[in-house]
Formats: C-alpha cells, sequence, structure tokens
C-alpha cells in the first residue's frame, strides 16, 4: 500500500477510535492526549513497514516518539481529574442537538486531517532507503533546532504545570522561567521541533512536500488554536493585558519592563 494511504488509514481508525473513547468519558479534550500518540503510531508503522534501519530514518523517528511520549504522558498527567477543557466545554453547549456529529467531523477528524499533514516529513523519510549526500549537513542543524524546541516546550510545560499546582491563586499570571521572555514557550517549541524536522527531512528529497508540516503547525500555533485562541481567555484580565504589553507572544526575547 502506498504510505502515505497507510499513514492516513492509520489516522482515520486511531481518530475513530478515540471519538468513541471521548464519548464514552464524555470528554473531548481527551484527543489532546492522544494527539502525540496517533504520531507514535504513524512514526512506527511507517518506520517497521517502510524503513531499512537507515541512520536517518532512526533519527527522526526517535526524535518524534520522544516528542509524542513526552507530550501525551504531560498532557494526561495535567488533565487528570479535571473537568472537559473549556474550549470544548463551550462547543459542547455552542453546537447543541448537533454536538456528536460536529464533534467526530471538527474536533477528531479535522484534527486527524492536520495530524497527516504534520506527518508527511516523518513518511517521506520513512519511505526513503537513500539520502542525498551534498545535503547531510542539515542533520546536525536539524538535530540542534529540535533540541532547542523540545527544551522551550518541555521545561515551559513543566514550569506552568508546576506553577498551577503551587500555592498561586487561579488568576495568578505565569512571569518568570521561560515564561518571563515569551507568553508562549510550548507553543514556540512545539514550531521549531517541526522546523527542526523538516530540516532533517530534506536530504530524503521532496522537501516542497515535507515544508507544509512546519507552515501549517506555525500558523495554526500562532493564528488559530494556540496563541489567538488561548489569549481570547484572559480578555479583561488586567494583570494578563499587562504581562502582554511587557513579554513577547512567541518569540523568545527580553521583556520591556519588569512585571
Amino acid at each position: 500500500m502506498n504510505p502515505f494511504l497507510l499513514s492516513a488509514l492509520c489516522i482515520f481508525l486511531f481518530m475513530c477510535f478515540m471519538f468513541v473513547l471521548a464519548q464514552i468519558k464524555r470528554d473531548n479534550s481527551i484527543v489532546d492526549v492522544g494527539w502525540g500518540i496517533g504520531f507514535i503510531i504513524v512514526t512506527a508503522v511507517t518506520y517497521f513497514v517502510y524503513g531499512d534501519e537507515r541512520f536517518h530514518q532512526k533519527l527522526v523517528s526517535y526524535l518524534v516518539i520522544m516528542w509524542g511520549l513526552r507530550l501525551s504522558i504531560y498532557i494526561c498527567i495535567r488533565n487528570m481529574g479535571k473537568p472537559e477543557d473549556f474550549r470544548y466545554a463551550n462547543w459542547r453547549i455552542e453546537w447543541g442537538n448537533n454536538f456528536l456529529v460536529r464533534s467526530f467531523f471538527q474536533v477528531f477528524m479535522l484534527q486527524g486531517l492536520i495530524m497527516f499533514i504534520n506527518v508527511l516529513p516523518i513518511i517521506i523519510v520513512n519511505n526513503d532507503l537513500t539520502i542525498l549526500k551534498s545535503y547531510q549537513f542539515l542533520y546536525p542543524i536539524g538535530c540542534g533546532i529540535w533540541c532547542i524546541g523540545f527544551f522551550f516546550e518541555a521545561v515551559g510545560d513543566m514550569q506552568m504545570y508546576l506553577y498551577r499546582t503551587g500555592h498561586h491563586k487561579k488568576e495568578a499570571i505565569m512571569n518568570t522561567g521561560l515564561w518571563r521572555y515569551t507568553r508562549h514557550p510550548n507553543y514556540f517549541g512545539e514550531a521549531m521541533m517541526w522546523w527542526g524536522i523538516f530540516l532533517l527531512a530534506i536530504p530524503s528529497g521532496l522537501w516542497y512536500v515535507s515544508v507544509i508540516a512546519p507552515i501549517t503547525i506555525t500558523f495554526l500555533l500562532l493564528k488559530v488554536s494556540g496563541v489567538t485562541m488561548l489569549e481570547k481567555k484572559y480578555d479583561g484580565n488586567d494583570a494578563y493585558s499587562l504581562y502582554k504589553k511587557n513579554t513577547s507572544a512567541f518569540f523568545p526575547w527580553f521583556p520591556k519592563t519588569e512585571n
């Protein structure tokens, strides 16, 4: 079977399973836990079915699996014992009687489509048995960028988790650690990792296909489901308005003034 079709089928079946599980638990935010797992499944399937245990295949596959495991475990721990995420809870109310159908297509199938776009460089790498040797210099660069991204996402998540589970008021604003230099270090890290994966995929060819993945995830994080959606939650919060005024939204930079 064509590797792209097989990957799409794996994602579709996985998202159908997650949809059924979410309805049983009455919690659509479980899809966030499954996000990283879906990438692991596609990575493993393409590696074992089409790969030939080449260095570039192992490298990209290990990095993606490491990212997916950490993210899914973190979100699972963060959401444990908590109600449905506010985004999905609001949609549950807004969609009313159409909630089931709209959830299937607008939450699970849509995320499945985005997942398929994001795994394009992984499919290309694991389906490729040769490399363009003139581009091998991109391996250390791609790994470096991925490591920077992983640091920002993992450390940023850890700092926020410790802050939220500490003795802080619910409305308090996190503005220390990495969050002092960017309002969304985890989103910045996420984007950086996928740009790193793209660079690692270039020696396998079809760069014009692989590049769709980091462009898509960066756009979504900046304009759709990331920065924009999350910050709407803090509309009218004076403390966050000050934080927003002094702190870079995405790219890390020194704050304008002490918060």
